[in-house]
């Protein structure tokens, strides 16, 4: 099945070892009450992702992809918080409306209805950006004969760059679907997009929801 792609490209979206993967759409990150609304960070310009993200994620469902969604949160001592986010970052742990900022259980870090997992959907806890940073990712993804990544999720600059990089590093072959992420600046969205493609797709392909979801239908149809 292929989807087409920016600058003339095209990826090949293989079915039975394709994953989508679904980045950090959090309460912290998406609620007016998280911990990103306490920075003061306007939250509106992540959540007007969600709803090409759940129709991705509705289709992915209906092709029976594997699907996998990952959250930022940390052990409620914050023994797994690394030195240069405890120094740099910290709000992490603090309490807020919905409990403690980004730590496990606490109701903030808890999956957006709009994206909530099926029973049947691996949820992974990353205590850092990477999602295969000090997470069973990469083990999870190769039992399920898994090679290629759709991604999605906030930031476009922060988590889901530094999962792409971790994706490529690990061997995967990834797809960013643009509209489907968001940074607090356009601009740090735009670069970020634009270096994927830079130096012959270096870091992957770049697509969005709507040539996604026109692929799937094609090759339903």
């Amino acid at each position: 099945m292929e989807v087409a792609c920016d600058h003339g490209q095209s990826y090949e979206l293989q079915a039975g070892a394709t994953a989508l993967l679904c980045i950090d759409y959090q309460t912290d990150f998406l609620s007016d009450q998280g911990i990103c609304a306490a920075r003061g960070l306007p939250v509106a310009s992540l959540a007007r992702i969600v709803t090409p993200s759940r129709n991705v994620l509705s289709a992915a469902r209906r092709k029976r992809l594997t699907v996998v969604h990952v959250r930022e949160c940390y052990e409620p001592d914050l023994s797994d918080l690394n030195a240069f986010r405890r120094a740099r970052d910290t709000i992490i742990g603090a309490p807020g409306p919905l409990g403690r900022f980004l730590l496990r259980n606490e109701r903030g870090t808890e999956i957006v209805p709009e994206m909530a997992p099926l029973a049947s959907e691996p949820v992974l806890d990353k205590p850092g950006f990477n999602a295969f940073y000090n997470t069973p990712l990469d083990d999870l993804l190769r039992k399920h004969g898994i090679t290629h990544l759709v991604l999605m999720g906030i930031t476009t600059q922060c988590c889901v760059a530094s999962t792409l990089r971790g994706a490529v590093d690990h061997g995967y072959f990834p797809l960013l679907l643009a509209d489907c992420c968001a940074a607090w600046d356009a601009q740090d969205h735009e670069a970020s997009v634009r270096v994927i493609f830079s130096e012959n797709h270096q870091f992957g392909w770049v697509s969005d929801s709507a040539r996604l979801l026109q692929a799937i239908v094609n090759t339903t149809e």
